[in-house]
């Protein structure tokens, strides 16, 4: 007998507002006592200086409120950063795969890389995320350059380097982010028929995305995914987080898909 080949799915997900509640330039700012983050950040966006998403990047490089950034601040501002609900499960999911798939989960963010990776400690492995990226001065500690940035079509770059690192096609994509930093990348996956999702209100990106969800579960990303990807249907799909410790309580199905799901209690 033959059996069907495993297929490789890329799933790419945005950091700030995506796995996370809030935007890690704020936690910086705060940690920093810096009071003006929003009105730095939105001169920046008038100027058209910098990509949409990489406005923190060159404060940090630039800025004197920021200048005196080093490495240590990143880390304590990742830990900080407060994230979405049953993140691990929705890792150990994609670990886990279906029946006859497989996923390779990567972050792909315009925050700092140390954020990042000090956010996802233990949950998310480190050579799976993307972020800005500094040269910080040996002596000094401070930040001398920006090495790269995901933001706008960089991060399309970072995509196509894990679509030719992994052989994946571009059309077993499925791109999930919150807002207009995402609008290329997303515009990308969709081009290759792939899959993206928007986790945010963000009127221009729901135009865009295939699908819009709203949660406080990182998990509710599956549903789409699922239901739309995988033509799975509902009580499949309860039964499928079911058997992951979680419980599809509520699923509002409409062009913005609004869910809850609750952890269910482990049996004693």
């Amino acid at each position: 007998m033959r059996t069907s080949p495993t297929k490789h799915y890329l799933v790419v997900s945005d950091f700030d507002q995506t796995l996370s509640f809030n935007d890690s330039g704020y936690v910086l700012a705060d940690l920093l006592g810096v009071h003006d983050f929003e009105r730095k950040v939105a001169g920046l966006g008038r100027s058209n200086l910098v990509q949409q998403g990489g406005e923190l990047a060159y404060l940090i490089r630039h800025d004197p409120d920021f200048r005196g950034v080093r490495r240590a601040h990143l880390v304590e501002t990742g830990r900080r950063v407060r994230l979405k609900l049953a993140l691990p499960s929705l890792v150990k999911f994609l670990e886990t795969g279906l029946d006859g798939c497989r996923f390779s989960f990567y972050v792909v963010s315009a925050a700092p890389r140390e954020v990042v990776v000090s956010a996802l400690a233990g949950i998310v492995p480190p050579d799976h995320i993307f972020g800005t990226e500094f040269d910080h001065d040996p002596d000094s500690g401070e930040v001398r350059a920006i090495m790269r940035v995901p933001a706008g079509y960089g991060k399309v770059a970072v995509l196509e380097e894990l679509e030719e690192r992994l052989g994946v096609v571009t059309d077993r994509v499925i791109y999930v982010g919150d807002g207009s930093s995402d609008v290329h990348v997303m515009l990308h996956v969709n081009h290759g028929d792939g899959f993206t999702i928007a986790v945010s209100g963000n009127r221009q990106l729901a135009r865009i995305a295939k699908t819009t969800v709203l949660s406080d579960n990182a998990c509710s990303v599956l549903v789409p995914m699922l239901h739309q990807v995988f033509g799975l249907r509902t009580p499949q799909i309860r039964t499928l987080f079911e058997s992951h410790g979680l419980m599809l309580h509520d699923w509002e199905r409409a062009r913005t898909e609004r869910v809850m799901i609750l952890e269910a209690p482990v049996p004693a």
